[in-house]
């Protein structure tokens, strides 16, 4: 993984005593709150529905064993709210009226969907000394808000998978030096996201991102991107169209250079609904696409292309993402014999390397998926033990190096076959060897109403009443793959309009109601082309939800072909087939009758 430089940490470093000084100038009164405001968004620190809420990045997912035990610290001993912050928080739950009231839990780091890390209860005096703390081992929290280039993801198994065809990761870093606090583009209309991928199969959700960028090589052999732009989810779910075929690889700068230079020109600023660059780029496509080339030209014509990458930084670079020296001298091998499996786990650890195991570009050695998906713990989240847990697995078994999933997992990105069992072991010890890796209880959630300023509704009780229903392993295992979403407003932080369901927390006269979708699709494999998923109708109250996805799920066991998968039966039978039993089920539990397929 990246290695920072002197300069980086010098950065790093300077960037956390500026905000020191940041924050004591606000608790003395010598900075007012609207003055700081601005200053602490651009270091990843909010202010949410109860509490401070602080983002750390986690750039293209990339975590050393040394950071998640620092990560680990952070929900320890920063993320325990203050009795005037507990009371703050019981007022506004009195104000809000929810039934039950929330359970607000504290001394978790909560993992996103764009594989960055949030803390929900660190209180805004303690924020300077986690700066520092991050800063100690090569983190921060820059550029995690605002209107500016955020954090940039890829797929969790760049430069591992086998069906990769360049290694995103390098470009993907040489991305984020170049966009990090640029003079120009720190305040654009909106905020903008960009994704990478370097495989055939698009598992960074690319098309839905206000840039999707894919590696490959053109009928010459050359590498080089097919470029997206316009993606996105929110109150218009937009899939990005091809603003380039094929882009040489060392132009990507200056080309994704000029498309930011033509939003940040051309995008609205009078209408934060309509900021975002999809909407422009839908409404403009033909000229936007024009004015992107006259802008890269110019660059090329008047300003000698200045970001044009070069062979010697490309390598520079890459060279920080070679295969570990300890990798490298194993592979091949026979290395040590691998401990037998008993008869009484063979059953459970062959389904976990079924569903958790994934081929890797080495023949011998495997990517490894730990669950954070259990009864009773929010989708994403991670105690303090268990971050510590995790830091030593990886150490254990993956090189000391951990990647944040799309899916709020980790994955160990340099495990050998030969250690699977004994990871299995350690991994079902510590709690993630769940086998249920892209089942129905491997959901995607935001934290919702919960903590979130911004949600219609909350996300994490019905998240776990899905999982509470979904625990009998032989049923989601014969279920198969399906990819569950669920989101509490329409900000869409929890992606429900790439969910095969979706779920989506709305307001109506002040009470949490939910909407359902049905056949949205990420843009993987199994999936298909990126797309939303379409509302089956009226909304349904947080009582009803389990039961709908019960029917709908119902009506596909019953309408399946052999192995076919839940996505595949819902489009061979038709979404409309769908959105009657899902209908029929608010009916029928209105009516205390049952639903026949």
């Amino acid at each position: 993984m990246y290695q920072y430089t002197p300069f980086d940490r010098e950065f790093i470093r300077d960037r956390a005593l500026q905000f020191r000084d940041q924050l004591t100038r606000n608790l003395n009164g010598k900075l007012s709150d609207d003055e700081f405001k601005p200053l602490r968004l651009q270091n990843g620190w909010y202010v949410q529905r109860y509490a401070p809420m602080l983002r750390v990045a986690v750039p293209y997912g990339e975590l050393s064993s040394t950071q998640l035990r620092t990560l680990a610290v952070i929900a320890r001993d920063f993320d325990k709210p203050t009795p005037q912050l507990l009371e703050h928080a019981q007022s506004k739950q009195d104000l809000i009226g929810t039934s039950p009231a929330p359970k607000l839990v504290k001394g978790v780091a909560h993992f996103t969907t764009r594989q960055n890390v949030q803390y929900n209860w660190i209180p805004l005096e303690k924020s300077a000394d986690v700066m520092d703390l991050l800063a100690s081992v090569d983190m921060h929290g820059i550029q995690t808000s605002g209107n500016c280039i955020r954090n940039i993801t890829s797929d969790e198994r760049a430069g591992i998978a086998h069906d990769e065809i360049a290694d995103p990761r390098p470009y993907a870093e040489i991305l984020r030096q170049w966009s990090t606090l640029h003079p120009e583009f720190a305040y654009l209309p909106r905020k903008f996201k960009i994704a990478i991928t370097g495989a055939t199969e698009d598992r960074a959700a690319t098309a839905w991102h206000d840039v999707g960028l894919h590696l490959y090589k053109n009928g010459s052999g050359e590498l080089g991107f097919r470029v997206l732009v316009g993606g996105g989810m929110g109150r218009t779910p937009l899939i990005a169209p091809v603003l380039k075929e094929f882009l040489p690889a060392n132009e990507i700068i200056n080309y994704i250079e000029a498309v930011v230079r033509v939003f940040n020109r051309w995008g609205r600023r009078d209408n934060i609904y309509k900021a975002r660059i999809k909407i422009l780029v839908k409404a403009e496509q033909q000229r936007f696409t024009r004015e992107v080339d006259a802008e890269f030209e110019r660059i090329h014509r008047e300003d000698n292309a200045p970001h044009t990458i070069t062979e010697r930084e490309l390598e520079r670079v890459r060279a920080m993402f070679e295969i570990p020296q300890q990798v490298l001298s194993r592979s091949g091998t026979q290395g040590k014999t691998p401990a037998p499996v008993p008869p009484e786990h063979k059953g459970a650890f062959t389904r976990w390397l079924e569903q958790n195991v994934a081929l890797h570009r080495l023949s011998d050695y495997r990517i490894v998926t730990l669950s954070f998906k259990r009864p009773g713990q929010a989708p994403g989240d991670a105690t303090a033990q268990q971050l510590e847990e995790a830091a030593q697995i990886c150490d254990d078994f993956s090189c000391s190096e951990v990647r944040v999933t799309h899916a709020q997992n980790l994955v160990l990105p340099w495990v050998h076959e030969n250690d699977l069992y004994s990871l299995w072991l350690a991994a079902k010890g510590a709690g993630f060897a769940q086998p249920n890796i892209g089942l129905i209880s491997d959901m995607i959630a935001c934290p919702g109403g919960d903590y979130c300023a911004l949600a219609n509704a909350r996300s994490i009780p019905v998240a776990d009443s899905i999982t509470q229903r979904f625990t009998d392993l032989d049923e989601i295992l014969d279920i198969g793959p399906v990819d569950l979403h669920i989101s509490g407003c329409i900000n869409s932080c929890g992606h429900h309009h790439s969910g095969h369901i979706g779920v989506l927390g709305v307001d109506k006269d002040g009470q949490e109601w939910y909407q359902v979708t049905l056949g949205g699709s990420d843009g993987s494999e199994l999936g298909g082309a990126s797309t939303p998923g379409r509302v089956v109708g009226p909304s349904f109250s947080s009582e009803e939800v389990v039961g709908v996805i019960e029917e709908v799920l119902a009506h596909y066991t019953a309408h399946r072909l052999p192995k076919e998968p839940f996505i595949h039966t819902l489009k061979r039978v038709g979404f409309e087939s769908f959105k009657v039993v899902a209908n029929a089920a608010r009916l029928s539990r209105k009516s205390g009758e049952a639903v026949t397929n």
